[in-house]
């Protein structure tokens, strides 16, 4: 029973995750739904909203951040059954974003927006703001969706399986670039025909710390995989591929 409720959790961990990402696109892309980034403007000084968005980013940077590294999860895994641990994890992630959603405070001072003149150019920042979001999906099914998003471990646990050994592999956008997944996202916050100043928050300070985990989540690859992963990062771009011949 304990492992099919450890399965059920999983699932709706999931869920939740499911929900928040396709709340993200809508809030984001100022959709419509109830809370965007560019709702109404805050009541607040344009100052104190600022720190009250900064800190909320930093409440999910640090979340995400802490609870993936090695470390924690050697000694989380003594409070949480390891096979729970990843969807824990999800959940925790998903909160910190809600709690971003709930709490964000607009700043709508234009820093730039396409001319109606300029219909084309504005459709072309919605192609690459949805493109962005694709491969962020995309790039999570390249690397394992199920297992990234702790349905794999619960279902294994239920089965009485072992997962295989990590494996190096490189399909799809990974043979051109090491983080595919963080690239969607800088595509998808900076496309849009127009940037307030609290968009250009979200934009700018989720770029500085996806640039600080990207450092991080290679220590731990070069960590699992070793020379291995060494030479993989030297043949391929982090964010954009080098257009370059790679060596045999």
């Amino acid at each position: 029973m304990s492992r099919a409720f450890n399965l059920l959790f999983a699932i709706i961990c999931y869920a939740v995750f499911f929900a928040t990402f396709l709340y993200l696109i809508a809030f984001v892309g100022d959709l419509p739904v109830p809370k965007t980034i560019d709702s109404p403007a805050s009541s607040l000084a344009p100052v104190a909203a600022a720190v009250i968005d900064v800190a909320l980013i930093a409440l999910f940077g640090l979340q995400h951040s802490i609870m993936a590294r090695p470390a924690f999860k050697r000694a989380w895994t003594r409070v949480v059954r390891p096979a729970s641990e990843r969807s824990v994890y999800v959940l925790f992630a998903s909160i910190a974003l809600l709690i971003l959603f709930w709490f964000w405070q607009p700043i709508g001072a234009s820093v730039w927006a396409v001319p109606a003149t300029m219909a084309w150019l504005s459709q072309l920042l919605w192609v690459l703001f949805w493109a962005g979001f694709g491969m962020v999906l995309v790039s999570t099914f390249l690397i394992n969706h199920f297992e990234l998003f702790g349905l794999q471990q619960a279902w294994f646990n239920l089965r009485g399986a072992e997962a295989e050994a990590p494996e190096l592999r490189q399909p799809f956008f990974y043979r051109w670039v090491a983080h595919p997944l963080y690239a969607g996202f800088f595509l998808a916050f900076w496309a849009t025909p127009h940037m307030t100043a609290g968009h250009l928050l979200l934009a700018l300070a989720l770029s500085v710390y996806m640039l600080i985990a990207i450092r991080y989540e290679e220590h731990d690859l070069t960590g699992i995989f070793g020379d291995d992963y060494r030479r993989y990062r030297s043949q391929v771009g982090m964010l954009w591929p080098r257009f370059r011949r790679r060596s045999a």
